[in-house]
């Protein structure tokens, strides 16, 4: 991408989309092996041994691992600078109120700065929580994942901070995927509907399907 396209709002739009169905993809695959966990502990501990052990051994081990926190990485990174830049571009372009007062928009559309923040914070709290475990509860122990989701998720506050984490996250991508495909062009007046359906489906499904996993802890399906 030139710098005058990256200096552009549509550059900076595109980029927004790109870097977010880059993480939306990971978010799909990520769900699926949360889910692991209604399984049991030998299927779930598997399946975190398998993503370190993935590509081997053409790669070394954790190497496939760490390129795709790396390709996260710089994907939240653009995501977020782009979005801060845009919502600053914004402001300064209407430096006073609107004298008309403007069309209510949907909930989605008006909480997506805020739910930025929030799924921002989360990431963080999310890699202290289950991956370093320095904030973990009750002993962060390395190489038993099952037994720290079930730590994390047997207190309250892990507990919600995920569960409203996931519920803003369900709402960023309700309307983030049907903006991506605006701003790729893949969007039209005929296809506009398909689109905010799939939205739809996408949303809820992530977001049913993420907090599944601190209600089967809450509940003492998954134990």
């Amino acid at each position: 991408m030139t710098r005058t396209m990256w200096d552009s709002s549509v550059g900076k739009k595109t980029v927004m989309a790109v870097s977010g169905l880059i993480m939306l993809a990971y978010l799909v695959v990520h769900m699926l092996g949360n889910l692991k966990i209604f399984f049991g502990s030998d299927d779930f501990n598997h399946y975190a041994h398998w993503l370190r052990t993935l590509g081997e051994p053409f790669l070394h081990y954790e190497w496939a691992l760490w390129i795709i926190r790396v390709v996260l990485v710089a994907a939240v990174v653009a995501h977020a600078v782009s979005a801060y830049q845009l919502s600053r571009r914004d402001l300064r372009a209407r430096p006073t109120k609107y004298v008309h007062k403007k069309p209510r928009t949907s909930y989605a559309t008006r909480t997506m700065r805020w739910g930025g923040v929030i799924l921002g914070l989360f990431i963080v709290w999310h890699i202290l929580d289950l991956t370093t475990g320095t904030v973990h509860p009750d002993g962060f122990q390395s190489g038993h994942p099952y037994q720290n989701v079930i730590d994390t998720f047997s207190t309250w506050y892990g507990s919600v901070v995920y569960i409203v984490a996931m519920l803003a996250l369900g709402l960023h991508i309700r309307h983030g995927f049907w903006s991506a495909a605006q701003t790729l062009g893949v969007g039209s007046r005929t296809r506009d509907r398909a689109f905010k359906t799939i939205a739809n489906a996408l949303a809820l499904v992530l977001t049913v399907g993420f907090i599944a996993v601190p209600v089967g802890v809450m509940t003492g399906v998954v134990s």
